[in-house]
């Protein structure tokens, strides 16, 4: 029987292939049916298979009231990110104010919401940021940079490159636009400097997070908490499960077998299972 530590993961791939194969394979590997989790168990599930910080950002792009009040309560969001969420800034495709109900939590979570206190240098947004020569004051001038501030933020840097610690400062918020990122260089190392501050593009998460243990049973809370993203995960995904896995059940149980504890990729583990299947 599938343990409940690698459950969420193979039920999670599993809805990538034809629904009465998907059985088949759940009656050979003897799995339990997952419980059905609310939403904020799931976001509480989050932190115990070390999601990134990048998840909070995932929630955030759905544009929907509740499900910011989770990420405001639940996710411990830096605080520009609380000051964005409580003006009701939307981080997704919406062109409007967002209703703010993080209050109706406040009680229960014994927590304020009211705006933190964020201080714009009296040099301005971006002369704080070209006058930052060492990180504390990188951080502190990156703080105050709000949603609709990045396109400016954009245009300063290609006026004339903001400095190294800005730079950094600005990208390790998880709010920062990739575009912006990629403008400020991309570089293995500055990719891996990200990777290890929790900071990922959704799909660098799919293809190269690891163990997979842990990025599968994220994208399993995910189809709750941010399903507009793991749609994307499943396009990126699927090809692999068909090639590798499909509904044949020896991969699949080799797949159970090799999930708790393989080290590599998703992809390299989907890889792998399908290269032990056909050579059995």
């Amino acid at each position: 029987m599938i343990s409940g530590d690698t459950a969420p993961g193979t039920h999670f791939l599993l809805s990538l292939i034809g629904r009465w194969d998907a059985a088949r394979v759940q009656r050979r590997l003897r799995m339990v049916r997952p419980k059905l989790l609310t939403d904020e168990r799931a976001a509480w599930e989050l932190s115990s298979f070390g999601a990134p910080k990048s998840v909070l950002l995932w929630m955030l792009e759905r544009d929907d009231p509740a499900t910011n009040r989770l990420a405001f309560h639940l996710n411990r969001a830096d605080p520009p990110l609380l000051r964005d969420i409580l003006r009701g800034l939307p981080f997704g495709a919406a062109t409007g104010p967002l209703p703010v109900q993080v209050e109706l939590d406040c009680e229960r979570w014994n927590c304020s919401h009211a705006e933190p206190e964020i201080r714009v240098s009296p040099l301005g947004l971006i002369g704080a940021l070209r006058e930052a020569r060492t990180m504390r004051p990188a951080r502190r001038a990156a703080r105050a940079v709000s949603r609709p501030d990045w396109a400016a933020v954009a245009e300063a840097d290609r006026a004339e490159p903001l400095p190294g610690y800005a730079r950094w400062a600005l990208a390790e918020r998880i709010d920062c636009p990739p575009e912006l990122r990629t403008q400020f260089g991309s570089y293995p190392r500055f990719t891996k400097r990200l990777h290890k501050a929790g900071i990922f593009e959704f799909r660098d998460y799919v293809e190269s997070g690891r163990p997979p243990v842990n990025v599968l049973a994220v994208l399993h809370l995910g189809t709750q908490l941010f399903p507009h993203r793991v749609s994307e995960a499943a396009a990126l995904l699927k090809p692999l499960v068909d090639a590798e896995l499909g509904a044949n059940s020896d991969a699949w149980t080799v797949f159970e077998e090799r999930l708790p504890t393989f080290a590599g990729t998703v992809p390299e583990l989907l890889a792998t299972c399908g290269a032990i299947a056909r050579g059995r």
